[in-house]
This record gives structure tokens, sequence and C-alpha cells, in this order.
């Protein structure tokens, strides 16, 4: 792989990675929840997907799921009926206060009503690494667009991971863009009436994705 080819690809993955999508909509929203320090989790939740799915496709699975259009479907249509979770769950919440905020009746159990609002940290990078993994034409994206940079004549090996490793700085790059855009929002969203509509804004559009991820157009 050539300096060219490669600064082609950087230029090309920016651009990409820019593009708002269920992974930036969630680093966006966690941030405004709970804060950029337990964000990172989410981020990372995120990042560890995408990574996945690259090397998936590196190693092939992209090629064999798009010559079994059944089992795409299937993964399809499971990424879209967990977007559309969240989306209902994000509509639900409403404008209610986020509970960090409420005053805990002593001090003892400050620790205790953070803990179970904000969620452990496990459980926001699980929640991001479902979101990543929620797409499976990110497996066939990789399998076509990946191979235009490689040297046929050269290691292989190497230049997979230049490429994994340039896209997932990239994206986490983007990430941390979002997650100031959900930082900026955080005050705002103490007031009920903000994030109630926040929230279904967020609702909406997740289940737009989910629509979308459906008709197979995503």
């Amino acid at each position: 792989m050539t300096w060219h080819n490669w600064g082609v690809f950087c230029g090309i993955v920016f651009f990409l990675c820019a593009i708002p999508g269920p992974n930036m909509l969630h680093v966006l929203a966690s941030v405004a929840r709970v804060g950029m320090a337990r964000g990172v989790a989410t981020m990372l939740g995120c990042l560890s997907a995408v990574v996945l799915v690259l090397v998936a496709s590196a190693a092939g699975l992209g090629a064999a799921l798009a010559a079994s259009p059944h089992l795409f479907g299937v993964l399809r249509i499971c990424g879209a009926v967990y977007l559309i979770w969240l989306g209902i769950q994000a509509w639900m919440e409403g404008g209610q206060t986020p509970p960090a905020t409420k005053a805990p009746t002593s001090v003892s159990a400050a620790p205790q009503v953070e803990n179970a609002v904000q969620g452990s940290a496990w459980g926001r990078w699980r929640k991001g690494f479902w979101v990543g993994l929620s797409n499976p034409k990110l497996l066939l994206f990789a399998a076509a667009f990946f191979p235009q940079f490689i040297a046929p004549h050269a290691p292989q090996l190497p230049q997979f991971v230049v490429l994994i490793t340039t896209f997932a700085l990239l994206e986490m790059l983007w990430y941390g863009v979002y997650a100031i855009g959900g930082y900026t929002l955080a005050q705002q969203l103490q007031r009920p009436s903000i994030r109630r509509v926040f929230n279904r804004i967020t609702g909406c559009v997740f289940v737009g994705f989910g629509a979308v991820l459906l008709r197979g157009r995503a």
C-alpha cells in the first residue's frame, strides 16, 4: 500500500465517519445523559464493535455474508429491532430527570442512587457494543471498500492492520466531536421539558434508523 493510497483512504474515511448514524447518535445521547467521563465506556463499546466487524470482514466474513442473503437478512432484522427498541426506550423515558441530579435522602444513599441510575461502565460498554453491531452492512461495505487500497503483491495482514487502525482512530476522533456536542447539551437536559423533547427526538431517530435498516436501505 502506497502513501498515496493511504492518504486517499484517510480522506474518505474521515468524512465517512462524520456522517451521523446510530453510533454517533448513541455517543451524543449517552454523554448528554451521564457526562463525558462516563460516556467514554459507550464510545469504547461502539468502537469495539466497529473494529470487530472490520476484522471479521478482513477475515472473509463479509464475502461469506454476501453469499448468504438469508443469514444477512436475519442479522439485519435483529439489528433493526434492537435500534427500534432503543428508540422506544428513549421515547418512554420522556422528561424524567436524570436520577443522578436528584437529591439523595441521605449521605450514605448517594453513591447507591448514582450507581443505580448511571449504570456500570460495563453496562454502558455493552450497550454501545450492541449499537455498533446493529448494522451488518458495515461488513459488506468493508469487504468491498478495503481491497481497493490493498496492494495485491505485498503481504496483506500488515496492510489490513494499518487500514483497520486508521479507521478506528478516525472513528474515535468523531466520537469525541459528537461527545462534545452531548456535553454541551447536558446542562440544558436538566430541564424536564427540554429533556422530554431530546429523548423523543432521539427515540424517533433510532426508530427511523431501524425502519430504514428493515427496508434494506441502511
